[in-house]
């Protein structure tokens, strides 16, 4: 199975991992040993002082963010487990706060036009982000590629910020702020530094995944490469930004091949890019 098709609906437990993850209480299917029967919400292994209808509703969610854009309500009921009126009620509270959207021809369900603006509210207030931001100008200046600042998300890479480098010439299209962490320097990096249940979590995304050497070896790095299979001619260097011991985000270069030879890593990115995230480290450090 690839790594796509693993991160895919609610069989291949990518949803409802992540919240077992979090200790919310969820169960998929596979491992009550009753195919078939969608999503359950297991109320007794729920944190204790937690809301049942919240739990829910974050459940409903990210299985919204699965698969198609659009989901059939009879769908939802078998992905989530809950009865179709439960459902309804819960949908009608997440369409009024438009956190989630009916399409008016299909009725189907998608999710709402709040949440890119609670995602974009939340990227802005990360203290790391305006910690970096004054460091990324001149890092780009400095070494004329692509500069980024990525954050862990569970197994997902982040990008709160990016600024394009010199090989970016004309129009640049790049829709995508959330990728598997698995697939680039920096998520590997903050996946290395994360607690065993994240680390297992990724792994089980893909199929031909790292070893444990190899987290041993990104957590003991000053700077983890990587070339995207997808974009083999555009390798990536990251180093940690740190919030005291913790590593709050990572920082990022990536360019041409022709412009990130081992070479020119060695000799002028990887000294910019160390001092960068040291000098963000430090400021983060007295705010």
């Amino acid at each position: 199975m690839s790594s796509v098709a693993a991160r895919r609906g609610c069989h291949t437990g990518t949803a409802i991992r992540s919240f077992r993850n979090a200790e919310h209480g969820l169960r998929c299917p596979s491992d009550r040993g009753t195919p078939g029967r969608g999503w359950r919400v297991g109320e007794s292994e729920a944190p204790r002082g937690t809301l049942g209808t919240v739990r829910n509703a974050a459940l409903l969610l990210t299985l919204l963010s699965e698969g198609p854009s659009h989901h059939a309500l009879t769908d939802l009921a078998e992905r989530s487990g809950m009865p179709l009126p439960t459902l309804h009620r819960l949908l009608r509270s997440l369409l009024a706060a438009k956190l989630v959207e009916q399409d008016p021809e299909s009725s189907r369900y998608g999710l709402g036009p709040q949440l890119p603006r609670l995602a974009e509210r939340y990227i802005e207030r990360l203290p790391v982000t305006s910690a970096a931001t004054p460091y990324l100008v001149d890092l780009r200046a400095t070494t004329g590629a692509t500069v980024t600042l990525v954050t862990l998300a569970g197994t997902d890479a982040v990008f709160a910020d990016r600024l394009d480098g010199e090989d970016v010439g004309g129009v640049h299209r790049d829709a995508s702020r959330v990728r598997p962490a698995l697939e680039t320097a920096a998520g590997r990096l903050l996946l290395a530094h994360a607690d065993d249940t994240v680390w297992k979590d990724a792994l089980a995304t893909t199929t031909d995944g790292p070893g444990a050497d190899d987290r041993e070896g990104w957590r003991a790095a000053e700077i983890v490469r990587h070339t995207p299979a997808a974009a083999a001619s555009r390798p990536e260097i990251a180093t940690a930004i740190r919030a005291g011991s913790r590593v709050a985000a990572a920082l990022g270069l990536s360019g041409p091949a022709s412009q990130l030879t081992d070479e020119a890593i060695d000799q002028l990115h990887a000294p910019h890019l160390l001092r960068a995230a040291a000098s963000i480290s430090r400021t983060l450090g007295r705010a």
